[in-house]
């Protein structure tokens, strides 16, 4: 195939997934149907099962490419930690990324979406969180051991206090979400504020080895 049927070939397939992201967030898993993604997208039913063969391959498709996303862009925003960088200021800068990315009216209809499929689809609820919570929460414990061996920060279990943090940061404003809809989604200032308590707290708790405050 020349260069220039492989980017039509991906154009389409790009189409087809954006059309089928929009009819299963508006319409759920079983209200969606293939007619509709294929008139969204422009193409022929045809030309949609010769890229996804099904609508449950469709759908997988779509929840993994929206969950992989968010975690890739906060991936992409957040520097990775330097020792010059002072512990404080990367918990700050992660937290605001995490919220500012994943609290969104998009990615709130996914998470409900998903959860009400998982019982059709186990492996959503383990995609979600492999690649939303648990990728996060496993950056996070890659920086406390480097803050750890530096001596910034008394760490013991860098997975443990990832999990601690990325929930302290997360838990509240997404179930918030979840369950009073969109109208309840923090707007910036509130969000930053709610960064700054999170890594006060977080750092209360978690002195440097000499008995110093984590920095």
């Amino acid at each position: 195939m020349s260069a220039g049927g492989k980017a039509r070939v991906e154009r389409t397939r790009r189409a087809i997934l954006d059309a089928g992201e929009a009819v299963f967030l508006e319409h759920g898993f079983l209200g969606a149907s293939m007619d509709q993604v294929s008139e969204m997208a422009g193409v022929s039913k045809q030309t949609v099962y010769a890229h996804l063969q099904s609508k449950e391959a469709l759908f997988l498709e779509v929840v993994g490419g929206m969950t992989g996303g968010a975690g890739d862009r906060l991936a992409e925003q957040v520097a990775d930690p330097e020792m010059d960088r002072p512990l404080a200021d990367f918990l700050l800068d992660f937290a605001q990324r995490q919220l500012e990315i994943v609290l969104t009216p998009r990615l709130m209809r996914l998470r409900r979406l998903v959860i009400g499929e998982v019982g059709r689809f186990p492996e959503l609820g383990r995609m979600l969180h492999e690649r939303g919570p648990g990728r996060s929460i496993a950056r996070l414990a890659r920086a406390f051991e480097v803050y750890r061996e530096a001596g910034h920060a008394a760490i013991p279990e860098p997975h443990e206090a990832a999990t601690h943090f990325n929930w302290l940061v997360m838990g509240g404003p997404v179930n918030a979400a979840m369950l009073l809809g969109d109208n309840a989604i923090p707007d910036s200032a509130t969000r930053n504020r709610h960064a700054r308590e999170c890594v006060r707290i977080f750092l209360s708790a978690y002195a440097a080895e000499d008995g110093t405050p984590a920095s």
